[in-house]
């Protein structure tokens, strides 16, 4: 018996397109980062990106459930004493969808120097244009 070890090969990622119109931020954030990390494949390797590229269209109508809208809140810090400041999920979906989508999608990613290579491969757009048509994304449902 031997250990399989996936291979990275530069011109086999696929693209995939999720439309984010009416589905839940946290079901679907957890399906787009397992498909980031490639774990949908059968030759899934821990320590390699082997994954495919992720376009994310509709942002701005995805649907976060419970009292979430008014009760999240999304934190910054500069570093500096009493710099905190905090944006609710309802003001976030207003002035950027595309953070909501970001954010969720990288706290479910293992934190490590893989990461931010694998976020990379991320594209978020709040309505339904997107400028990857020349990559065919094949449309999943999640």
């Amino acid at each position: 018996m031997k250990t399989f070890m996936g291979q990275f090969e530069p011109d086999s990622r696929p693209w995939y397109l999720v439309d984010a119109k009416g589905k839940t931020l946290g079901r679907m954030a957890t399906k787009i980062a397992d498909i980031l990390r490639g774990k949908d494949k059968p030759t899934f390797t821990p320590n390699t990106d082997l994954g495919g590229f992720v376009v994310v269209i509709n942002a701005k109508d995805v649907k976060l459930t419970g009292n979430k809208l008014e009760q999240k809140q999304y934190y910054r810090h500069s570093g500096y004493i009493g710099s905190i400041k905090s944006v609710s999920a309802k003001d976030m979906l207003e002035k950027s969808p595309e953070r909501v989508i970001e954010h969720a999608v990288k706290g479910m990613l293992p934190k490590n120097k893989l990461s931010s290579q694998l976020i990379k491969k991320l594209k978020v757009y709040a309505d339904s244009e997107h400028p990857h048509t020349a990559q065919n994304p094949t449309k999943i449902e999640i």
